[in-house]
């Protein structure tokens, strides 16, 4: 039976903005001073992030929803094609290899898309199919990465997938309310690609799983308005993932006759510090098993669709699983969802 593997990840950041000095030469006047918001970002577990835009030189927070669209376009082109272009390579592969392009964003919308002006850029054929998956926030690269899982066993068709998020485009005008703070402290810009081919050495996609909770569906919104997108990020987030994580990762487990012990490594969605700890305790996981995820989020920030790859090629980095060992990806987002992938390394 014809199964598909991620073979490469290729990822690409904008300049590091270093957390203490976004917060002393920007936010602390942002938000008047207050001592509340500074423990909040003190406390987001982020030390550098990434910005296309620097608030400290350009502020966007009063810009128009069109501005910020077209300076997406102008910021996520570069920025995409070096992600691919460092996957490709890895591969072993060339643009004119690629029968399928995914692209991944919840931070910007354009038509043509960036998929077809990436396409175009990178020399891919002009019979590349193509598929644009937008706002469906920070779990949409495990969805997007099932379907080209899909067209690798259905249709052996070699898939490139690429999430590309510009968080700093979205900055929101002075406000008290402290969930806007919350998010500005943690969310981060960055893009991930990877390469999935059929039959291929490399993390065997094995299974997925989803879970929404309908009832909790204003805990966590991303909102288009005039002044770009607002954030709504409830403290009630890790309660909810808490009270579901462990049901719905031993659903996945189990059509594979596995249990939680039977997993040798972690990828956790860095959403935020405490939704870290709520997984591990939910599913009594010891620290080691998510240091990777606390990792990403100190070093990039929360990079919405494109961290749960970045953790993934960091744990590939780090901890370097052996042919046999299981990996289960976890990422949150709106709705409220819980979205897994169970791997193999082969």
């Amino acid at each position: 039976m014809v199964s598909a593997a991620i073979s490469a990840f290729g990822t690409a950041f904008p300049p590091p903005l270093d957390q203490r000095a976004a917060w002393d030469e920007f936010f602390a006047e942002h938000y008047a001073g207050s001592r509340i918001a500074a423990r909040l970002w003190t406390n987001s577990g982020v030390r550098t992030r990434h910005a296309a835009v620097d608030p400290r030189s350009e502020s966007l927070a009063l810009a128009s929803t069109g501005a910020r669209m077209r300076r997406f376009v102008d910021e996520a082109i570069p920025l995409g094609k070096s992600a691919v272009d460092a996957s490709l390579a890895a591969a072993g592969l060339t643009p004119a290899d690629v029968d399928a392009f995914t692209v991944v964003s919840c931070t910007g919308y354009a038509t043509p898309g960036i998929d077809i002006l990436l396409a175009r850029d990178l020399g891919m054929p002009e019979s590349v199919q193509r598929l644009n998956v937008g706002h469906m926030g920070c779990y949409a690269a495990l969805p997007a990465l099932a379907t080209v899982a899909d067209a690798a066993v259905a249709r052996g068709q070699v898939g490139v997938m690429l999430c590309v998020e510009l968080t700093s485009l979205h900055l929101q005008p002075p406000t008290d309310d402290l969930e806007q703070v919350v998010a500005h402290s943690l969310f981060s810009d960055g893009a991930a690609a990877i390469v999935v081919t059929p039959d291929a050495p490399g993390l065997e996609l094995v299974d997925f799983v989803a879970c929404t909770d309908a009832a909790t569906a204003e805990e966590m919104r991303w909102d288009v308005t005039d002044l770009g997108f607002r954030m709504t990020l409830s403290p009630q987030v890790p309660v909810v993932l808490e009270a579901n994580a462990a049901r719905v990762t031993s659903g996945l487990l189990a059509r594979q006759g596995l249990t939680i012990a039977d997993v040798d490594h972690w990828a956790v969605h860095p959403g935020g510090p405490k939704i870290i700890t709520s997984i591990a305790k939910a599913l009594d996981l010891d620290e080691d098993a998510v240091t990777v995820s606390r990792d990403v989020l100190r070093d990039h920030g929360n990079c919405s669709s494109a961290t749960i790859l970045v953790v993934l090629d960091e744990l590939v980095r780090q901890r370097t699983p052996t042919r046999g060992q299981h990996i289960v990806a976890m990422a949150f987002g709106p709705g409220l969802t819980l979205y897994m992938a169970l791997l193999r390394v082969r």
